[in-house]
């Protein structure tokens, strides 16, 4: 039986990751802080990763496989420092946020990455998990496989972004949505059950190399009338243009009073870099629809009309809108 640790088993992406090794018969273990539970089938160990003595109890033992989601640069190089020498495969969860360039259509894994920063905190991701590469790369890099998603996207998304737009579109029914110029702008998904998949098969196969898992690139129109049909929204959509949006304090992307997977016009690489690794080593994708329909019956499960992460409320949207008018 496959002996697997994952460090940080018990969120979003990390339970996923660790039902896939407990249904393929995997000896499945979860370090985390224990304030979420940890999946079904799993050993928990409680610990904090930031203090000394994380790892006590875990160095002696053997593992198969280690999968370590953190974006704390410390705690991706402590855990290579204490479990390295004993692991035979190392799956490093990064982001393509590491890369410093988002201006080139389809760069792949080849790019070049932000300057890493071990001291760097959450404000600074890229940097973070850029430093976190660094220590993975020179500590276990010829066994190791660092997974770069881009958005993650369905059911479960703390972040509240591609759920916005199949949740706006179905709680406005036939009153009008604002939505951003999307003309010439793309967007690039991952359904979360998707990548989950890809990293456990990574790990699976002791696959040794860089990956971009994304999703291939979609017209950010295409995806915003698919999140529409699916949400079933029959009002009319009033397109505002990038000058218009940030003047009136729209932020691009993501958190607050922003309007989700909208991004700079000189940003077109970030949702068109290339999946090639991805397809070649057996990625799948799935139907952008059927990821629509899963994350709009999660929204629905979870409220349309609940205080979200990210986007416009209603009452800054119905705002807007009749300056727009």
């Amino acid at each position: 039986m496959s002996r697997v640790l994952l460090l940080g088993g018990t969120g979003w992406l990390g339970s996923r990751i660790a039902e896939r090794f407990v249904a393929a018969g995997a000896d499945v273990t979860c370090l985390a802080r224990g304030v979420r539970p940890a999946p079904a089938g799993t050993r928990p160990v409680a610990a904090d990763r930031t203090r000394p003595g994380a790892y006590t109890g875990l160095t002696r033992t053997e593992w198969d496989k280690v999968v370590d989601v953190t974006s704390d640069a410390h705690s991706a190089a402590d855990a290579v420092a204490a479990l390295g020498d004993t692991a035979r495969h190392w799956t490093f969860v990064s982001t393509v946020s590491v890369y410093a360039d988002d201006t080139v259509v389809g760069a792949d894994e080849s790019a070049e990455l932000v300057e890493p920063d071990p001291e760097a905190s959450e404000l600074d991701y890229p940097q973070a998990k850029a430093a976190a590469e660094a220590s993975v790369r020179a500590g276990v890099g010829p066994r190791a496989a660092i997974i770069r998603p881009g958005l993650i996207v369905g059911p479960g998304d703390p972040s509240d972004r591609f759920g916005y737009w199949v949740g706006r579109f179905a709680s406005a029914g036939a009153e009008p949505v604002l939505v951003p110029d999307a003309a010439g702008r793309d967007a690039s998904v991952i359904d979360v059950d998707d990548l989950a998949d890809f990293i456990h098969a990574a790990g699976a196969d002791g696959w040794v190399g860089t990956a971009n898992a994304v999703g291939d690139p979609v017209p950010l129109d295409d995806v915003l009338a698919a999140a529409r049909a699916v949400a079933g929204h029959t009002g009319p959509t009033l397109v505002a243009g990038d000058e218009w949006l940030t003047e009136h304090s729209v932020a691009y992307w993501a958190g607050p009073r922003s309007l989700p997977l909208w991004m700079p016009r000189e940003m077109v690489g970030f949702a068109t870099r290339s999946n090639a690794v991805f397809h070649a080593r057996g990625g799948r994708l799935r139907p952008l629809a059927a990821t629509l329909q899963r994350t709009l019956d999660d929204e629905r499960a979870r409220g349309l009309r609940r205080d979200r992460r990210a986007g416009l409320t209603r009452a800054e949207e119905r705002e807007l809108l009749r300056a727009l008018a």
